[in-house]
């Protein structure tokens, strides 16, 4: 244990050189030092022990901000009055788990709810309280719901990923285990609309379809094209809504090599039970994107397919769009080139390195460009995320004289924007959140396991006309549009670290549930 006159940085600590000495000499606390002038939350360069041999130790002359050569240090460089500065992931070999991701501490995730009515957002809620705002509630011209996210984690992904959970105990890695606890957490936010990724076949037959049906909601699921044996599901209350359309995106194109990887996407068009005859629909779709931080052109790829398929849903006979919400876990990072995007409604990617779309990764060197355009033509999706018009060869017949071979010969029609570097979509997207807490610019996390702690799930949703002026695609014609009422609070990267983490004893994916509530004006 250090001197009780070690100050705290952070979650960090300095002590007097001379303390460290007395204290830590005999420890490896050469994969613990990090660089001056770093935000504490930043990514910072960890020495590791192997680059030292056991008799030396890393240099500490911090107040320089020099470069130096560790072959050439010495612990008599050091002055009495150094100051040595300790990361609390301490590193005791190589392979180990950060001991901050080691702690067992009991305890419970502190969410509140964040009310935004009437632009409100400094009232707030505790978790455990079910009253609600009064402002929220259902009326004649209104209809109120809630939206719950939540990649609830496959145990096979998390049987073959287990490197991500060594800061887990076994016990809580258990499906036994792990279902109960996903159960009572979906049971107690009691959402509307459930949007789930990593959503397993055989669990979801035998377990998660009967619960949530017992429930009262009404399930639809759409499981992966390849082996690995999930999907997502999006499942709804009866007493809430009616169900229009179902409709399946599978990105797995056997006619395109690109698309050569097994996610997917569902898209439900739903209907509000309201007593009156005619009612505005909304449109609900969730995904799970590809993870492999290298292959942004097959992430982008998946998405517009995925918002082809929404603007298809979506479309309504006078040429305007439903109220969209969107869900999932995209893979990407806030701000990312992915994320922007969505949110902008627009995307030139000239010159774009395919590992910089979703942002998970820093460097791009050795990558290559995004080819012009993404994907080929044979897609049938053209670069406003939109599916293309086929069009019959011209020919000085009628249509009885086509022949079979001529029909086959159909091609989608090819324009100038098919050579160009701009993407674009119709919709005016919104996130739920705003990824950082306003006070102290902190990153909120949705995901955080041995690996990472990171922003990857996502509710986007159609706003109101007047929330959205000025903004990229705000000239698109809206049926209503959606009023943002309240949404769950998420946390920081330290805050899961004091429950150790996820999953946990009381959180059981490496996920945490995004929930929000929307008002749509009848």
């Amino acid at each position: 244990m250090l001197p009780h006159h070690q100050k705290s940085l952070g979650r960090d600590w300095t002590t007097p050189w001379e303390n460290l000495q007395r204290c830590c000499w005999n420890r490896h606390i050469s994969s613990c030092m990090r660089w001056p002038g770093h935000y504490s939350r930043a990514p910072y360069p960890y020495f590791s022990s192997r680059h030292f041999s056991l008799n030396w130790r890393p240099p500490c002359l911090f107040e320089s901000r020099t470069p130096f050569q560790y072959w050439n240090w010495r612990p008599d460089n050091l002055s009495q009055t150094s100051l040595i500065h300790l990361s609390s992931y301490i590193m005791n070999s190589e392979g180990d788990e950060p001991s901050s991701k080691r702690r067992k501490h009991q305890g419970t995730i502190q969410r509140h709810w964040e009310y935004i009515c009437n632009h409100n957002k400094d009232k707030t809620k505790i978790l455990g309280d079910k009253n609600v705002d009064p402002k929220c509630e259902d009326s004649d011209n209104k209809f109120d719901f809630s939206v719950m996210s939540y990649n609830i984690l496959s145990q096979d992904l998390l049987e073959d990923n287990s490197h991500l959970y060594r800061h887990c105990r076994r016990p809580v890695l258990h499906w036994s285990f792990r279902f109960p606890n996903i159960l009572k957490e979906i049971k107690h936010f009691d959402a509307d609309v459930l949007c789930l990724q990593e959503v397993q076949e055989d669990h979801y037959g035998a377990e998660i379809r009967p619960s949530l049906e017992s429930l009262g909601y009404h399930c639809e699921y759409k499981m992966r094209t390849g082996r690995k044996p999930d999907g997502c599901a999006i499942c709804f209350k009866h007493s809430k809504f009616s169900l229009l359309s179902v409709n399946p995106v599978e990105f797995y194109r056997r006619d395109v090599p690109l698309l050569d990887r097994d996610n997917v996407g569902l898209v439900l068009l739903l209907q509000p039970r309201v007593p009156r005859a005619a009612s505005p629909v909304v449109c609900v779709a969730n995904t799970h994107l590809l993870y492999n931080p290298r292959r942004g052109d097959i992430k982008l790829t998946q998405l517009a397919m995925l918002l082809a398929e929404i603007s298809s849903v979506a479309h309504q006979k006078d040429g305007s769009f439903c109220p969209i919400i969107m869900c999932g876990d995209f893979n990407s990072v806030p701000g990312s080139p992915l994320y922007s995007f969505i949110k902008e409604g627009k995307l030139n990617y000239e010159g774009l390195a395919i590992g910089k779309v979703s942002g998970q990764e820093q460097s791009s060197r050795g990558q290559r460009i995004l080819s012009i355009p993404i994907w080929p033509p044979n897609l049938g999706i053209s670069q406003n995320c939109v599916y293309e018009v086929q069009q019959l060869p011209k020919v000085e017949k009628t249509d009885s004289d086509l022949t079979q071979t001529e029909l086959d010969k159909t091609e989608v029609l090819v324009t100038a924007e098919k050579l160009s570097s701009n993407l674009q979509h119709h919709f005016s997207l919104s996130s739920v959140y705003s990824h950082y807490f306003p006070d102290t610019g902190i990153p909120e996390v949705t995901t955080c396991h041995s690996r990472s702690a990171i922003t990857v799930d996502y509710i986007f949703y159609s706003a109101e006309k007047e929330d959205v002026a000025g903004q990229p695609g705000a000239e698109v014609a809206l049926v209503g549009g959606l009023k943002l009422l309240a949404r769950l609070s998420l946390l920081t990267e330290q805050d899961l670290w004091t429950v150790n983490g996820l999953p946990n004893e009381n959180n059981s994916s490496d996920h945490l549930p995004l929930l929000a509530k929307f008002r749509l004006e009848l």
